[in-house]
């Protein structure tokens, strides 16, 4: 073969080497933790209207409309009597009802979309709102302290918790109390839940078990039921299959802001960085390339690898993998345990992020 003919195949590769997740050792300081406490890129231009509502699920479009009054009804000044009011403006009235909305629902009908739309639509100023998750809200707490972190937050107008987590006694017990100095600062709340261990039902709703476990701030909290199915596989394609180590190697190489790694040292490196950092760990990220995909050892593991899928998708990194498929990540054992709609979860937003990697590879 001339050289001719062989030189088209080689202009692909950049220059430089791809970027290396494992060479990351990302340092995050605490106020980042709640400048950054806002609805991820993926959800930065999502709003009420944006929500389409599955015409078989009336209960979707009555979501639409009970947040929408929801947001609404949180303007004005700050529940608690900011000192920002002047000294003879009239008091506004106390809200009536809950001033807390709980997003009962199975994952992927579309409650984050939901949640980060009444971050969006709720009037004032984003400074004013905070939106996280679960690991979020107790990294920030183990950041700045639980007394600081009550200051911080206790001015804020709105907090929204994505995916509480109900199967860690130890933080729930945490965050709930947190919640409540929170609601006594007059702090607006709305949460979304997974289920508890041994609750394993796919289509299950949790609001019991999230009133529970909240104890005395249950009456704080209106239930409210999304019925539905998981959109990202609404008459979607199945997930792509892998492409092989050369493939993904190439396409790593051939894509600015890619990073390389291969799927077992990647692993064993999240062991070292806390999973407050994640975020920070895929920051600049163009694409995520990873070779010899492997099934999960243990659940330590496991668990670390659905935070990172979780930062991924939020970010929207396409991923482009060789190896096993990620359906094939997690074993049998972990499927049907305690964290299986957490294992669920990464499955489905890694073959989302996978279907959007497929143009990295050049036929």
């Amino acid at each position: 073969m001339s050289s001719s003919t062989t030189a088209p195949a080689q202009s692909p590769i950049a220059d430089a080497a791809p970027l290396s997740l494992c060479a990351r050792e990302p340092l995050v300081p605490a106020d980042r933790l709640v400048a950054e406490m806002v609805p991820p890129p993926r959800f930065d231009s999502v709003r009420f209207e944006t929500y389409i509502p599955d015409p078989d699920q009336p209960s979707q479009t009555d979501a639409v409309r009970v947040l929408s009054d929801f947001a609404a009804g949180l303007g004005g000044a700050h529940a608690s009597g900011s000192g920002k009011r002047r000294w003879f403006a009239k008091k506004p009235a106390a809200p009536t009802g809950p001033r807390g909305v709980y997003l009962d629902g199975g994952y992927g009908v579309g409650k984050t979309h939901l949640l980060a739309s009444l971050w969006h639509s709720t009037p004032a100023a984003p400074e004013q709102k905070a939106f996280g998750t679960f690991v979020e809200l107790t990294n920030l707490v183990g950041a700045l302290g639980f007394q600081q972190t009550v200051r911080t937050l206790g001015e804020h107008r709105l907090l929204c918790i994505d995916e509480f987590e109900l199967d860690d006694p130890g933080d729930t017990v945490l965050v709930s109390t947190l919640l409540g100095k929170l609601v006594d600062a007059g702090v607006a709340l709305a949460a979304t839940s997974n289920t508890l261990p041994g609750k394993l039902g796919e289509g299950r709703f949790a609001s019991v078990d999230f009133l529970r476990e909240i104890q005395g701030l249950s009456a704080h909290f209106r239930p409210l039921r999304i019925d539905g199915e998981d959109y990202r596989h609404r008459g979607l394609p199945e997930a792509p299959a892998p492409f092989s180590d050369e493939q993904v190697t190439k396409a790593a190489y051939a894509t600015p802001g890619a990073a390389l790694d291969d799927f077992p040292h990647l692993l064993d490196h999240l062991a070292r960085v806390h999973p407050s950092r994640y975020g920070a760990l895929t920051d600049d990220l163009k694409a995520v390339c990873l070779t010899d995909v492997q099934p999960v050892p243990d659940q330590s593991t496991a668990l670390r690898l659905v935070v990172l899928a979780d930062r991924l998708y939020d970010r929207e990194i396409p991923v482009l993998a060789s190896g096993l498929p990620f359906d094939q990540l997690f074993s049998e054992e972990m499927l049907n345990g305690g964290y299986r709609k957490k294992y669920f979860r990464a499955i489905s937003r890694l073959t989302a992020l996978a279907r959007d990697a497929k143009g990295l590879v050049r036929a």
